[in-house]
């Protein structure tokens, strides 16, 4: 086959990114070579996102620039991949993805569990051959790992961090969340497996892990759980960053909290989403816990892991919440004190449980309680990096700040940003940096002599 480039761009989130790593080594093993300009590309994939409207948006716009290069290269080939394409499906042909606009682009659509089928569907799409494959896997309750891409190596570029997918799918079903319908029911990788590709990763060099899944707190192989193996990949290189995402709160157990803070690998860093501070709004999610339990949890975590740093997601604007429910939800955020946060405005998703209930909070109500939300956040995550002011903190160094070439960015334990000057370090290496200035989102100081 003559050499065609591929060109891939990857939406929502490090599930996706892990996904996109595997569509690159199949590509490559059938003879395609990777290109990061889109005016090169034979083969064009974008890897999408469901989670909210907003992200579909941004793809179906995406996806509609893409009409130019098809144009003027009419047998470039096109394709949706991820949760979008498992959603949508065959609209990506007939036209109609969303109500604002129409792509009728996609050469082929191509759901999370079906990347396999990528390169002979691309060579059909170079015959005319529109493809579409979005079957998801099937779970067999007495099979682990069968229904993952355990013998494929993700192509990973960078040599320094790495996402592992240790598990798949969802079994909580959030009245708000489509991922149980575009990336299926829970399924485990075998705990060897994935030691293993920790200890090849250790070997070539990579400083740090992040262990994947929709609800990580859920993983299972026969008798181990997740702590078990956060615990046996701690394990595995001791000079290695391990850290995980994301938790459920009904899930997070005191065992894997007290495992965070004995293993002197694992970051003390936890992603936990509440979503709201309303018990009332909390029961209509179906997310299983109060208010007050989510608090005791947060009480436990900080008792056990001290120092530890709590990000969090927030929905606003969920059918029928009120100004109450609103104002519990700030109250809740300035008790925890969360390091950071991601926070959206409710967008309904077909297929889930929040899809019939009547999106009553107006779209204007709704940018205004996400506004107050942010900029409440805002004030919290400074106060909190204001503590770390004089404080001397490890950093893993990811590579050069946007400000200037003469400055590197990277990441503490507790995943705050750091720059500092460049000082003849290198990109992983671990140093020690003196925090001098801080804002919302970033810590600045020198490297320690």
């Amino acid at each position: 086959m003559q050499d065609k480039k591929l060109y891939i761009e990857t939406y929502g989130c490090q599930m996706n990114v892990a996904d996109s790593e595997i569509v690159m080594t199949l590509m490559t093993k059938d003879g395609y070579s990777l290109t990061e300009q889109i005016d090169e590309a034979d083969v064009i994939l974008v890897n999408t996102c469901s989670v909210r409207e907003n992200a579909e948006d941004r793809v179906t716009a995406r996806l509609n620039k893409f009409k130019k290069r098809k144009k003027e290269k009419p047998e470039v080939v096109v394709g949706v991949l991820g949760c979008m394409a498992e959603r949508l499906k065959t609209k990506f042909f007939d036209g109609n993805t969303t109500r604002k606009s129409k792509v009728r682009i996609a050469d082929l659509v191509v759901g999370p569990d079906e990347y396999r089928k990528l390169p002979e569907l691309v060579y059909k799409a170079w015959h005319g051959e529109k493809g579409i494959a979005v079957q998801l896997s099937r779970v067999d309750p007495d099979k682990i790992g069968v229904e993952n891409y355990d013998d494929i190596t993700p192509l990973r570029t960078n040599g320094l961090s790495a996402w592992i997918t240790v598990m798949r799918g969802c079994d909580k079903f959030c009245t708000f969340c489509v991922v149980p319908f575009t990336r299926g029911r829970e399924r485990s990788r075998p705990l060897q497996s994935i030691l293993n590709e920790i200890e090849n990763l250790s070997k070539q060099g990579f400083k740090e892990v992040t262990l994947l899944g929709q609800n990580v707190n859920s993983y299972s192989d026969n008798n181990y759980d997740f702590t078990d193996l956060l615990k046996k990949s701690a394990e595995v290189n001791r000079g290695m960053r391990i850290r995980f995402t994301t938790s459920h709160p009904a899930d997070m157990s005191d065992k894997l909290i007290h495992t965070i803070a004995a293993e002197p690998n694992i970051c003390n860093y936890i992603h936990l989403p509440v979503q709201s501070g309303s018990d009332r709004i909390l029961t209509l999610m179906n997310r299983n816990y109060t208010s007050s339990q989510y608090l005791y949890l947060i009480e436990n975590i900080k008792k056990i892991i001290p120092g530890v740093s709590i990000s969090t997601d927030i929905i606003t604007g969920f059918p029928t919440e009120t100004e109450e429910d609103h104002r519990m939800t700030i109250e809740l955020m300035k008790q925890v004190r969360f390091d950071g946060a991601f926070m959206f405005a409710y967008s309904p998703r077909e297929k889930t449980k929040a899809w019939s209930m009547t999106d009553d909070v107006s779209q204007a109500e709704k940018v205004r309680r996400l506004s107050e939300i942010i900029e409440i956040q805002n004030k919290i995550s400074y106060e909190n990096n204001l503590t770390q002011i004089g404080k001397h903190v490890e950093v893993l160094i990811e590579g050069t700040s946007k400000r200037s070439d003469q400055q590197l960015k990277g990441r503490t334990d507790t995943n705050k940003k750091v720059i500092f000057p460049r000082n003849g370090q290198n990109v992983g290496d671990f140093v020690t940096v003196k925090i001098e200035s801080v804002n919302s989102a970033t810590l600045f100081g020198t490297i320690k002599d």
